[in-house]
């Protein structure tokens, strides 16, 4: 056990970095430098989950909570169909990010706002999907025979969409987070809409981004062209 000769002899220890704190017992209490730094790590420790929550909840929002779950190249691409039919429709604001150092970001930072739309249950007559690679079109259709396109839990992130449409039991002005036609909810305090059922004739559509559970495309050709859809 060290005497007080021994304490006294050590090397470094100033009034400073010896303070100690009184519990109020009598007991010896931590020097206060340490004490203070316990508390600190303590700080951070609890501070991580709040961190980590506040992340995903940014991320989420980025994404439009499912629209998009993967950074999209930052290329647009058309869509077309004579005619969408759905059941459980959805619609709402939505984020979509690039990957990291994208040659695409331009002056956005990478960032593309979007209209996100889900359908519980969709099908597509004479689809059409091109991509512009500059100079050429890389071309999709399907459904252009008997069979129309089917897809389910579908999503497109959109920036431009027209055509005729209608719907069915139709509600405006939701919270996007309170949606609950197609099973996809968006984030919080987010003006949305949904419906029972829509239709939209002669659809047109420029997309950054497409996500379904189950996508059908009866009569698929993919080929190179000199026009898009």
């Amino acid at each position: 056990m060290a005497s007080s000769s021994d304490a006294s002899a050590s090397t470094g220890d100033t009034p400073e970095n010896t303070a100690s704190v009184s519990d109020g017992t009598g007991a010896p209490a931590e020097p206060a430098a340490r004490r203070g730094r316990v508390r600190l790590r303590r700080t951070a420790v609890m501070a991580v989950p709040a961190t980590a929550i506040a992340a995903g909840l940014m991320i989420l929002t980025a994404q439009g909570a499912l629209g998009v779950q993967f950074a999209i190249s930052g290329m647009a691409f058309t869509v077309t169909a004579t005619d969408l039919n759905g059941t459980g429709f959805e619609q709402f604001g939505a984020l979509d990010t690039m990957a990291e150092d994208s040659p695409n970001a331009g002056d956005t930072g990478g960032q593309v706002l979007v209209v996100t739309s889900a359908i519980k249950e969709a099908t597509l007559t004479k689809l059409c999907q091109s991509v512009d690679l500059g100079g050429t079109n890389l071309l999709i259709t399907a459904g252009s025979g008997s069979t129309p396109v089917r897809a389910s839990h579908l999503t497109t992130d959109s920036t431009e969409l027209s055509g005729n449409a209608s719907f069915d039991n139709i509600e405006i002005g939701n919270d996007a987070s309170t949606l609950d036609k197609a099973g996809v909810q968006g984030p919080k305090g987010v003006f949305s809409q949904q419906a029972d059922t829509v239709h939209i004739a002669n659809l047109r559509q420029t997309n950054y981004a497409t996500t379904a559970a189950v996508f059908k495309l009866p009569g698929l050709k993919l080929r190179f062209s000199d026009q898009g859809c």
